[in-house]
């Protein structure tokens, strides 16, 4: 195995740091989270792999450490795409109700615009971008690594389930017979655009490796 070295991993999440950790260790990698005073990075990127090598890249000169960020969202057919890069802030022109959460309200938004789209209409997919980026500072510094993965599904006219986050109640993948936050968390990343993203990076890191 190859001297351990650390990476960045660009978030603050320990979920994902642990699902990171072991697999990017095959590489003599030791994955660490962002550091709790980095400051925000704008993502100013129009597509999933432009916001993902903005992020990598900041976290990578900034702490001269090689990084790794994705980005990924939610793409709607019948809404042209949308919400895309934009999911996570889909609904900011809604005002919240009492009690309700940012994650609700997105949703919410999205069932208001696909009010009357028939299900097979309401087609969509989880999409995610996974960038590997290296300090400049570094000698002989290998070339970014960038790599996609999507999840096809539906937009249900409901949503279902307790698991999950963010549009998860209304993802409903045709396979399983169920929505995104009805699955355990292994068969979410069994399934998931991310889990697909990770295993298409893992697969290029180890064609480098030779």
């Amino acid at each position: 195995m190859e001297a351990s070295r650390t990476l960045i991993l660009a978030t603050h999440n320990q979920g994902k740091v642990k699902e990171l950790r072991e697999p990017l260790a095959r590489f003599g990698f030791h994955v660490e989270s962002l550091p709790e005073d980095f400051p925000d990075i704008a993502e100013t990127g129009t597509t999933f792999e432009e916001n993902a090598l903005i992020k990598a890249r900041a976290v990578a000169e900034r702490l001269h450490l090689p990084a790794v960020a994705d980005d990924s969202g939610l793409e709607v057919d019948a809404l042209g795409g949308a919400p895309g890069v934009y999911s996570a802030r889909y609904s900011r022109d809604w005002p919240l109700l009492e009690g309700e959460s940012t994650d609700a309200r997105n949703n919410r938004k999205l069932l208001a615009s696909l009010e009357g789209v028939p299900e097979e209409k309401r087609t969509a997919r989880f999409r995610c971008c996974m960038a590997l980026v290296y300090p400049s500072s570094l000698k002989d510094a290998p070339a970014d690594l960038v790599a996609t993965g999507a999840w096809e599904g539906r937009i249900a006219c409901a949503p279902s389930g307790e698991n999950g986050f963010g549009y998860d109640p209304l993802f409903f993948d045709p396979e399983l017979g169920r929505t995104a936050a009805e699955l355990s968390r292994e068969e979410k990343m069994a399934r998931s655009h991310r889990g697909r993203a990770l295993a298409r990076l893992l697969e290029e890191l180890e064609k480098r490796r030779g």
